[in-house]
């Protein structure tokens, strides 16, 4: 899901570190959006690992583990996952929309937060999505934007622990213990570990 947000050429003045957080979350948020074409499964099968993952760990292993599945991965089986997941006939496998993950008691409470957060950063989806805010790829999409736009860590920090990682953390979950999945079983992995990766960061760095 793509956000209204900064130009790409302010992107071009942040750090390494900063545009590879950016292209991570962009990666996550495309990898969800739509099932992977042929073009996006041969880039990630050949990329070498971004700023963050060149040292074992779980981030570095499950990129490899991603890259795995893109080499062994067919174009029409992954779509086909993708909906059966994700899309369904009446009700998806697993729903990517994180309210009903963060506040399944009040989802409706939670995009209101949302859509006031975004509206206060000026941020809107673009006129042709039609998913809603909390989709996992419009939530890892805000992230992006906030990197390249330079948002400060603490404004970062504040959405991802409000409005991203309550309900990313068990959508992925979902998605790894759901018999439907196979393709998405490493992607959902490899997003955990980001994610994980990001939520460790936040806690380490002193916004006072």
């Amino acid at each position: 899901m793509s956000e209204t947000g900064p130009d790409r050429a302010a992107a071009e003045e942040l750090d390494p570190e900063e545009v590879a957080r950016a292209n991570l979350y962009g990666l996550v948020s495309r990898l969800f959006y739509g099932p992977a074409d042929p073009n996006l499964l041969a880039e990630i099968s050949r990329s070498g690992p971004e700023a963050g993952q060149e040292n074992e760990g779980a981030l570095a292993a499950s990129w490899r583990g991603l890259q795995e599945a893109c080499r062994s991965a067919y174009p029409a089986v992954v779509r086909q996952e993708h909906d059966s997941l994700f899309v369904g006939v009446g009700r998806a496998a697993v729903t990517p929309y994180l309210s009903s993950y963060a506040e399944p008691s009040g989802p409706d409470r939670y995009l209101v937060r949302l859509r006031e957060q975004l509206a206060a950063w000026q941020l809107a989806r673009r006129n042709n999505v039609f998913e809603v805010e909390d989709h996992i790829s419009g939530v890892s999409d805000v992230m992006r934007c906030l990197i390249e736009g330079q948002h400060t860590l603490a404004e970062q920090r504040q959405f991802f622990e409000t409005f991203v990682l309550p309900g990313a953390i068990p959508f992925y979950d979902a998605v790894q213990q759901s018999p439907s999945a196979g393709f998405y079983k490493p992607v959902a992995q490899f997003a955990l570990s980001f994610f994980e990766v990001e939520r460790a960061a936040f806690d380490m760095t002193d916004l006072d």
